[in-house]
């Protein structure tokens, strides 16, 4: 099936995956979707929401957890629900198209709430001194690690989208704080800790289900199983295993990145640190699990 862009009404490019509004009319709409390799794509359930929601694939590969493992869509394949009870990511393995048709209209408030939340996040990994690949690297990481634990549908898709976000609070920061090549004050130091916070607050003012959920995650990051991290000194299973895992994957990916204030180190001396703080600083199975991923954590 060919899709000519001209026909399309409207389109939006979130970080890897272009949104393409077809048509529209008594309230139904068909978007056309274009992801990348290793994106990721969800669908979930709303209060409040009776749609039919189908797609079609017209190109490329999804692969998503069911009950007996994991089964893929290639050309030609179909899902839907009618309405969504349940959580389903999807994740293409290659350059991946599909038509997702829906009974109720959606496009504005996805294509907005998504656009508008990913480009912010962004904007502040490149604020805080990190290169642009620093979220999806930090996303990329703490999937491998959900999979590994055998994460559920929804599950996943909250990880997916609390680490990409993890540092979305920053916005709040003064730069004069967040980019200042020596040590913070004490004062500036409790400002800066604030930002776990501030980016729950954020996810919680979208109103999209998935980034509410994704809120307690992101505010819980900077956690520590030794109960010596912020914002509320959690410790041990206190910490969602959600913020542990993101804990460990920022770290790493903090060590071994150059910043404002100090030069990357190498991989081996990010992993013999990560390591010397099992069961302190690091949730022990997630720090076994991260060491073991480690030939995939390219």
């Amino acid at each position: 099936m060919d899709i000519n862009p001209k026909d399309f009404i409207e389109t939006v490019y979130v970080r890897g995956v272009q949104i393409s509004l077809v048509a529209s009319g008594d309230g139904t709409e068909i978007i056309y979707h274009k992801l990348n390799p290793g994106v990721r794509w969800a669908l979930e359930p709303t209060e409040g929401w009776t749609a039919l929601e189908y797609f079609l694939v017209l190109s490329g590969e999804l692969r998503y957890p069911s009950d007996n493992g994991y089964k893929v869509l290639k050309p030609g394949d179909s899902f839907y629900r009618s309405p969504v009870t349940d959580h389903h990511i999807f994740q293409s393995y290659q350059t991946t198209e599909f038509l997702y048709i829906t009974s109720q209209p959606i496009f504005h408030h996805y294509s907005k709430a998504s656009h508008g939340i990913m480009d912010l996040a962004v904007s502040i990994e490149e604020k805080d001194g990190y290169t642009v690949d620093h979220c999806s690297r930090i996303k990329r990481w703490s999937m491998l690690i959900g999979e590994e634990l055998g994460f559920n549908a929804k599950q996943l898709l909250v990880l997916n989208n609390a680490s990409f976000l993890h540092d979305v609070g920053k916005v709040k920061v003064p730069l004069s704080i967040l980019q200042k090549p020596g040590k913070l004050t004490p004062k500036e130091w409790e400002i800066m800790k604030k930002h776990t916070t501030f980016g729950r607050e954020l996810l919680e003012s979208t109103q999209v289900p998935s980034l509410v959920d994704a809120g307690p995650i992101v505010e819980q990051h900077h956690e520590r199983y030794d109960g010596t991290g912020y914002p509320f000194g959690l410790k041990k299973n206190e910490i969602s295993i959600e913020a542990s895992i993101i804990a460990v994957v920022d770290s790493y990916d903090a060590i071994t990145s150059d910043r404002v204030y100090q030069k990357g180190r190498p991989k081996e001396e990010a992993i013999e640190e990560i390591f010397r703080c099992r069961g302190t600083m690091y949730h022990p199975d997630i720090v076994d699990i991260f060491l073991s991923l480690q030939n995939k954590m390219i």
